[in-house]
């Protein structure tokens, strides 16, 4: 039920947007997120001691690298400007040249 009620707002903003259809699929579940917290966590979670925090930025992001060639895109991917669009244009932001962004 907390799930449900945590993911129940976004949901309704992919909706409202019009973009739920196009990319909603992928984004409204953390599944993505948390395939990579996972795969990152096998590689560095069994590190006991760190010598600084750019040890550990170093680690991390030598295990994203290994890990990328293994993501998946995600479904709808090539409608990503769609939402930014939306975004933007809910949010009242337009380009840096003074005219909203086009959907594309």
């Amino acid at each position: 039920m907390r799930s449900l009620d945590e993911g129940f707002e976004e949901s309704l903003t992919f909706h409202r947007l019009g973009v739920f259809a196009l990319v909603g699929r992928s984004l409204k579940t953390t599944n993505v997120i948390e395939s990579v917290h996972s795969m990152a966590e096998q590689r560095c979670g069994r590190v006991d001691h760190w010598k600084s925090s750019n040890q550990k930025h170093r680690w991390l992001a030598t295990a994203l690298l290994n890990i990328e060639p293994r993501l998946r895109r995600l479904l709808g991917y090539r409608h990503l400007p769609r939402l930014r669009a939306a975004i933007q244009k809910e949010l009242g932001i337009t380009h840096p040249d003074g005219h909203a962004r086009s959907v594309a």
